[in-house]
């Protein structure tokens, strides 16, 4: 068997410091893995909570997933059950009003931000992401897809909807235009310092402080009203990986870097609607390439592999099998990479 076969698997206390440093490498533009020790640790207890405790879920404790290859923790992905339990969970909503004048002939709309708390109770995933050294292999993939498959196999924990939020747009110097030009005001702290204190103490300041009514998006500087729904450049494979599981564009934005938060019917994301239970048969060599989920709760593992599926059941390649640890027998879920499982 191959050494650096990738396995999807929960996190576990003993992957602190391995975690630590992925967050590291992700700065601070990671705002749901915040390079702190003590946040971190905080999570993955947390998080281990989450996988027998339906009250931890709940109440806002993450599931957590790692990538690990040959014993080493490459890539990270996170789901949150229930969002808007401890904090109610803020966004800008882009809407549209309209004024006429009669005795002008004349008509104006306009757009304008609403903060709203439209999400509360909903699903999240977050928290992608992959070592740079180990780029190029379609872990991110992997990882942001594994986050599905969990959910289709624990469907019972969650509810329907699902969202993702998008790092913003910055500019060639770091700067965020949304934050720039609304936030600042607010905050009166740098865009780097909000993200951190929301990462790790959460985000009461944000209902203490921030606006409290609609912001008129014609009043912004052109810089910011550009910036507004646009993803971070780093975050547009991301982007486009959510559009092509079928979340959708509702006119939901990041209230501190306005970027886009996508929003899907949990049933209709592409993994999970194409996904497939079924009983392990044995090994078989050969095959249509497939994502491969096994076991429950901390039992769970998946990986990439390839998958014979017919009315009787399942056949996996040899080195799948013994990866996943799985016995004749066993139900499993997959996904097809590409194409159709055959």
């Amino acid at each position: 068997m191959r050494g650096d076969h990738a396995v999807v698997r929960p996190v576990r206390e003993a992957d602190l410091e391995a975690v630590l440093e992925l967050a590291l490498r992700g700065g601070n533009g990671l705002t749901s893995l915040p390079p702190d020790r003590a946040a971190i640790a905080r999570r993955i207890a947390a998080a281990e909570r989450a996988m027998e405790d339906e009250r931890a879920r709940a109440e806002g404790a993450p599931i957590m997933l790692v990538t690990e290859i040959g014993g080493r923790v490459v890539a990270t992905g996170m789901i949150f059950a229930r969002i808007g339990a401890e904090w109610p969970f803020y966004s800008y909503r882009i809407t549209r009003q309209a004024a006429v004048c009669r005795a002008l002939a004349r008509s104006k709309a306009q757009r304008l931000l609403n903060l709203v708390n439209d999400f509360d109770g909903e699903t999240e995933v977050g928290g992608l992401f992959v070592d740079p050294r180990m780029r190029g292999m379609a872990l991110g993939q992997v990882m942001a897809r594994s986050r599905y498959l969990f959910m289709a196999s624990h469907r019972h924990w969650f509810g329907n909807h699902v969202i993702a939020e998008l790092r913003g747009y910055q500019d060639g110097e770091g700067r965020s235009p949304v934050w720039e030009a609304i936030g600042r005001h607010f905050y009166e702290m740098e865009f780097g310092e909000a993200d951190r204190i929301g990462a790790i103490h959460g985000n009461q300041f944000i209902a203490d402080l921030g606006a409290r009514y609609p912001i008129y998006i014609s009043m912004l500087p052109p810089a910011a009203q550009a910036a507004l729904g646009r993803p971070h450049d780093d975050g547009r494979p991301a982007h486009a990986m959510l559009l092509e599981e079928g979340f959708r564009d509702e006119g939901y934005v990041d209230i501190f870097d306005g970027g886009p938060t996508l929003v899907a019917e949990i049933d209709r994301v592409q993994t999970i609607s194409t996904s497939r239970s079924a009983v392990f048969l044995g090994d078989r060599a050969g095959g249509a390439p497939a994502l491969i989920a096994a076991g429950q709760a901390h039992d769970f593992r998946l990986v990439r592999g390839f998958a014979t599926l017919d009315g009787a059941g399942l056949q996996l390649d040899p080195e799948s099998a013994h990866v996943l640890r799985v016995s004749p027998g066993d139900m499993l879920r997959l996904a097809p990479i590409k194409g159709r499982l055959q």
